[in-house]
C-alpha cells in the first residue's frame, strides 16, 4: 500500500547555483528541512466560457491557461545554511570568501529588477509522486528572532508554473478479455520490488467497447522487465480491441534523485546580539547602544512584490515573465518599555544603524598559525539607516511594552541591507561554473 503519510514529503533545492536563465532547469543540489505543512502548490489558471453564447444556461467548457506556483518554505528550527540561500535569492548578490574550513557569504541587494530563480523539487509521501518546479523566486523573507525559541525564517515563494512530475500516462490499445498489458519500447516501472512495482502503477482504466464508458480496471503484479508487463483481472469476456489507460511513475529520470541534507545545527535567539545606532563602516560596527533581555521578538520582513506573467514569446503553460516591482523592508521590534530611547529616536526623527548577530555552534577550533578564534556557524544582519515609524506604548501582563516599527532605509553609500552568514557551504545562488 502506498504511504502517504506527510512525514515522508521532502524539499530540494538548488541551493547553491541559480538558474541559468528563467525556467531552464538547475540540478538540484540540497535537501531542505523545512516545516512539515510545507507544500509547493500549483495554482491552474482555467477558465470556464461562461461569457460567451454557448446556446446553453450554463457553461460547457473549460479553457487550461497553465498554471503558476507558489507556497511558503517555512524553517520553523533556522539554520545558518537556511539563512544564506533565502537572503540570497530575496536580495540577489551572493559573494562567498574563503574562512578556515569554511566560508563567509556576504549578500547584498541586486540593483537591477530581475532576482535569481531557483529549482526547487519535492516528494509527496513516500512513494505517492515527485514534481519539479522551474523559475522560483522568493517573493517575501521575514526572519524572526523571538525570546526563548529557535530562529525562524519564512519564505514566500511564486514560480512561473513550469513543471514536471515523475507520473506518466500510457495508452495501450489491447482486447478487452485480456489478462496481461505491455508498455510502449522498453519502458519500465520504477521500483526495485514487486510491491513497489505494484505501487507505482496508480490507476489503469478501460474504455468499454459496447457502451464507450471508462471503467475501472484491477492490476495485481508488474514485471522487472522493459517494456514492464502488467497483470491485470480482464475486464470483459469479448476480445474486442479497446484503450486502455495507465497512470504509472516509470524508471526514475536523474533529477528524481533527491540530494543528502547539509547538517547544521539551528540557531537559538540566546545567541543574538542586537545593536542600535553606532556607525557601520568597513565591515565593522562601532559604538551603538545593545538591546539585551528586554527584548521579546525583532522579526525583518523584505517583500521584492515580485510580478510574474504570460507575456508575448511564450509557451502558454507557464510565465516567462518575472521582475520585481520594488524592494520594501520594515523591522517589527517588540519589548519591554525601560527606557527612552526609541522614543527619543521617534521625536528627533533620527537615522541610525540597526545591527544583529546570530551566533551559533563551532565548526571549526581555533587556529594559531595565523592566530584566528575559533569560527562558528552565523548570521549577520545590518542595516545602515533606520527611523522610527512608530512605537507605541502597551501593557504585556505586568510590564510595560514598546512595539517598534521601524522602516529600513536605502544609504547612499552602504545600501539597505548587508547579511553575512557563515557556514561550510562553498556558496549560494552562484554562477554555474564554466
Amino acid at each position: 500500500m502506498r504511504n502517504y503519510l506527510a512525514n515522508y514529503d521532502q524539499l530540494v533545492v538548488s541551493a547553491n547555483l541559480k538558474e541559468t536563465a528563467l525556467n531552464v532547469e538547475q540540478t538540484l543540489d540540497t535537501s531542505m528541512l523545512v516545516a512539515m505543512a510545507t507544500i509547493l502548490q500549483l495554482d491552474p489558471r482555467r477558465e470556464s466560457n461562461a461569457d460567451e453564447l454557448t446556446g446553453k444556461e450554463e457553461p460547457d467548457s473549460v479553457y487550461d491557461l497553465g498554471a503558476l506556483t507558489g507556497g511558503d518554505m517555512n524553517f520553523d528550527k533556522a539554520q545558518a545554511q537556511h539563512f544564506g540561500f533565502g537572503y540570497s535569492f530575496a536580495l540577489g548578490v551572493s559573494t562567498p570568501t574563503e574562512w578556515g574550513q569554511g566560508f563567509k557569504h556576504v549578500i547584498t541587494p541586486a540593483e537591477g529588477l530581475t532576482l535569481p530563480s531557483f529549482t526547487a523539487a519535492m516528494r509527496i509521501g513516500k512513494m505517492i509522486f515527485k514534481r519539479r518546479f522551474a523559475g522560483m523566486h522568493v517573493d517575501q523573507l521575514t526572519a524572526t528572532f523571538a525570546k526563548d525559541s529557535w530562529a525562524k525564517l519564512a519564505l514566500a515563494v511564486k514560480g512561473t508554473g513550469k513543471n514536471s512530475s515523475n507520473i506518466t500516462k500510457e495508452t495501450v490499445n489491447a482486447a478487452f478479455n485480456a489478462t496481461t498489458l505491455t508498455l510502449a519500447g522498453t519502458t519500465k516501472v520504477q521500483g526495485t520490488t514487486p510491491a513497489e512495482r505494484l505501487d507505482n502503477v496508480h490507476h489503469i482504466r478501460v474504455k468499454v467497447p459496447t457502451t464507450e464508458q471508462w471503467q475501472d480496471v484491477v492490476f495485481t503484479a508488474v514485471s522487472d522487465a522493459g517494456p514492464a508487463v502488467i497483470t491485470i483481472v480482464a475486464p470483459g469476456v469479448p476480445a474486442t480491441l479497446c484503450d486502455y489507460e495507465i497512470i504509472y511513475s516509470p524508471t526514475a529520470a536523474e533529477w528524481e534523485e533527491f540530494p543528502e541534507r547539509v547538517v547544521e545545527p539551528p540557531l537559538r535567539v540566546t545567541d543574538l546580539v542586537v545593536n542600535i545606532g553606532g556607525k557601520w563602516s568597513e565591515g565593522v560596527l562601532t559604538g551603538g547602544h545593545v538591546l539585551a533581555e528586554e527584548i521579546e521578538s525583532i522579526e525583518h520582513v523584505l517583500n521584492n512584490q515580485m510580478l510574474i506573467e504570460f507575456r508575448v514569446g511564450g509557451t502558454g503553460n507557464y510565465a516567462n515573465y518575472a521582475v520585481r516591482q520594488g524592494r520594501m523592508q520594515t523591522i517589527r521590534l517588540n519589548r519591554q518599555a525601560r527606557d527612552y530611547i526609541l522614543q527619543r529616536k521617534m521625536t528627533d526623527n533620527e537615522y541610525f544603524v540597526v545591527y544583529m548577530k546570530a551566533t551559533g555552534a563551532e565548526f571549526e577550533a581555533e587556529v594559531l598559525e595565523p592566530p584566528e578564534p575559533a569560527h562558528h556557524y552565523f548570521v549577520e544582519v545590518v542595516f545602515p539607516r533606520c527611523n522610527v515609524l512608530k512605537a507605541p506604548i502597551s501593557v504585556g501582563g505586568k510590564f510595560l511594552g514598546e512595539a517598534g516599527d521601524l522602516v529600513v532605509l536605502q544609504d547612499d553609500t552602504l545600501g539597505s541591507v548587508q547579511v553575512t552568514v557563515g557556514n561550510k557551504v562553498e556558496g549560494y545562488a552562484q554562477e554555474e561554473p564554466e
